[in-house]
């Protein structure tokens, strides 16, 4: 049981999967090997381009299955901000272009997307998304609601889309492939370019990542891997219209031409979109942890046992005084976002989060909107869902 792999769960009752996943020992013991793997062919010898190029060759191909595309248009990638950015900085544009992201979008995103929209002279218009509460019972409203919306802000000027696959503030899944479908109608046919940190490791990803033209994803939260490594899968629109940004050897079809002398220097596939000298070891340690959450069941399996546990701490905390979850109904995934009312606790959300791990018991606070959030995994237990309803009932009753 994966659960029982990671000595990070044995002291700790621990809801934080949206953050960081803990890592299982056999994933680190992997990244050790491989590490000293290294050391013995010599970390710069020709021994070990073989080694290298096996490991990259290895991990590219089992990230692009999971999204179901080729591997020539799986990038990897150190984070899903990276993911995000390379490949949408690369994106051809004009002035006056307009930008459509989601209002629940991770500030990293948002940021990278302002900063384009200046120096580009594009506009940043905004998709209500937030609004949409509904819970798994109702998921084809909520699909009605989003595909409603983007109807209404798309312009002939939308040449980019902004959607996170599940929405990492209120929990709520986006139709990702709905979505690109109906981008392929409009006039401009605008870039869906996806935020998918909370999709990979805990919902099935192969429909939205081939549907989207950037679709990127980590392997540190609810695959339990290693910080460091991630992946982005890529259209063949933008491998074909799009630039390299950030530009490193890795970029280059051969580093040992002279680039002054070479009018197209760089990959024609998703290695342009890829930088410098990566950490190796990671790889090893990465595939490990996939290779532990297939052992748990299929994707379908792990999410119905996921949803089964989210489900059970929605209503724990629905039938808590004073706590109100932000979604309607039971969350289709593992996220579970919700507000204690000041006058239920007399703290703010923070000091709640600090109340509970003193009590070894570990959830996050969000600020838009403002709320808790707890993650249910495939490692949670019933025990873990208990520890956590039965303290935030404690403090709404030492509050009273």
């Amino acid at each position: 049981m994966l659960r029982e792999l990671c000595p990070a769960l044995a002291n700790k009752t621990y809801f934080n999967y949206g953050g960081q996943g803990p890592l299982p020992t056999p994933s680190l013991d992997t990244i050790t090997t491989s590490w000293r793997r290294i050391q013995e062919l010599g970390p710069f010898t020709t021994d070990i381009w073989p080694y290298i190029s096996a490991e990259v060759n290895s991990t590219r191909g089992r990230l692009a299955r999971l999204c179901n595309v080729p591997a020539h248009r799986l990038a990897l990638s150190e984070n899903v901000t990276t993911g995000c950015v390379l490949p949408l900085w690369g994106l051809p544009l004009d002035d006056g272009d307009h930008i459509l992201i989601s209002d629940c979008e991770h500030p990293g995103v948002v940021a990278a997307c302002h900063e384009l929209a200046r120096r580009r002279q594009l506009k940043v218009h905004t998709l209500p998304v937030k609004q949409c509460r509904l819970g798994s019972d109702d998921q084809a409203n909520t699909d009605h609601e989003v595909l409603t919306a983007l109807e209404e802000q798309l312009t002939s000027k939308t040449r980019i889309v902004v959607l996170s696959h599940l929405l990492w503030n209120t929990g709520q899944q986006m139709p990702i492939a709905a979505v690109a479908a109906q981008l392929q109608q409009h006039p401009a046919q605008p870039f869906l370019l996806v935020d998918a940190a909370q999709s990979v490791g805990q919902i099935p990803v192969s429909e939205a990542a081939a549907a989207a033209d950037i679709y990127a994803f980590t392997g540190h939260k609810w695959a339990c891997g290693p910080e460091g490594l991630g992946g982005v899968a890529i259209s063949e629109r933008v491998l074909s219209d799009g630039y390299p940004t950030v530009i490193g050897w890795r970029s280059l079809q051969d580093e040992t031409r002279a680039v002054a002398e070479d009018p197209d220097p760089f990959h024609h596939d998703s290695r342009r979109f890829e930088v410098a000298t990566s950490c190796v070891p990671l790889m090893a340690g990465l595939r490990c942890s996939l290779d532990l959450l297939e052992q748990e069941g299929s994707d379908d399996e792990r999410l119905g046992q996921i949803r089964i546990l989210s489900e059970q701490l929605w209503r724990e905390l629905k039938s808590t005084p004073g706590v109100s979850p932000l979604l309607e109904g039971p969350p289709p995934a593992g996220l579970v976002s919700f507000q204690m009312h000041p006058e239920a606790t007399g703290a703010t959300p923070a000091e709640v989060v600090k109340a509970l791990g003193g009590q070894q018991v570990w959830i996050r606070d969000l600020a838009d909107p403002v709320c808790l959030r707890a993650c249910t995994h495939v490692c949670t237990s019933k025990n873990d869902i208990a520890k956590l309803t039965d303290q935030i009932r404690m403090l709404s009753a030492m509050a009273s």
